[in-house]
């Protein structure tokens, strides 16, 4: 696995890629930057088939990333962790709090689309996985390919179907005009977290890819008041 670590101060921001994403992409640089500026140690990496790290993608199954941003925080990060999760990272950013309660601090979830494989996919769109294995998609960014692998992984991991024990403050932060992830997925994710210290916020006119310098720059507002949060 490819990954770049940068010495600072506790806690830890990790920045945890979408689907078909890296850690180079312009959130996750402009997270490592705002760490830089304030001496904060930050932690980026590329799960195994994608960006810089070894692997085929269509071997990817979001449990397997799941071990992999695990073993991020067992293996490069002491201390406390907070996540910052971008689209399917926002989904692995709850799944990974779930189980290092004791590590995780705060969570962001950026477009977060937790529970994809279930509600991002059409009957017909299922069907088809389930025959052929594999499924090309029309849109989005990266590879256009989702495989049976991947899907059949997530449905193994859904969180939405019931309470979703994270007691942590967690900030979300959502375009109002994302066609991909729906805002109704914050909106639910929201109602379902245990957490009493929740909130979304709604970029007005931003659509899925939130890399607009107002997009980053209500990002970095929302990294900046989880650290002024009480540990």
């Amino acid at each position: 696995m490819a990954y770049r670590v940068r010495a600072g101060e506790s806690p830890t921001l990790l920045f945890l890629p979408g689907y078909a994403s890296d850690m180079e992409g312009a959130k996750a640089l402009a997270v490592d930057a705002f760490a830089a500026e304030r001496g904060l140690a930050m932690v980026r990496f590329d799960y195994s088939g994608t960006g810089s790290s070894d692997g085929n993608f269509e071997d990817g199954a979001l449990d397997h990333w799941l071990e992999e941003s695990l073993a991020v925080i067992d293996q490069l990060i002491e201390g406390p962790v907070i996540l910052i999760g971008s689209s399917l990272g926002g989904w692995l950013a709850m799944l990974v709090t779930l189980r290092r309660p004791d590590r995780v601090r705060a969570v962001l979830g950026i477009a977060a689309a937790p529970d994809f494989t279930d509600w991002g996919f059409t009957a017909d769109q299922k069907q088809l996985l389930r025959r052929d294995g594999r499924l090309g998609q029309a849109e989005g960014e990266g590879p256009r390919l989702v495989t049976r692998t991947f899907w059949e992984s997530g449905d193994r991991l859904l969180i939405l179907d019931g309470p979703v024990a994270i007691d942590c403050p967690v900030r979300l932060v959502h375009g109002e005009v994302d066609s991909n992830v729906p805002v109704e997925i914050s909106a639910r994710l929201m109602g379902q977290l245990r957490s009493a210290d929740v909130q979304l916020h709604l970029i007005k006119g931003a659509g899925h890819r939130l890399s607009e310098p107002r997009d980053i720059e209500a990002i970095l507002r929302a990294v900046n008041q989880l650290l002024e949060r009480p540990a």
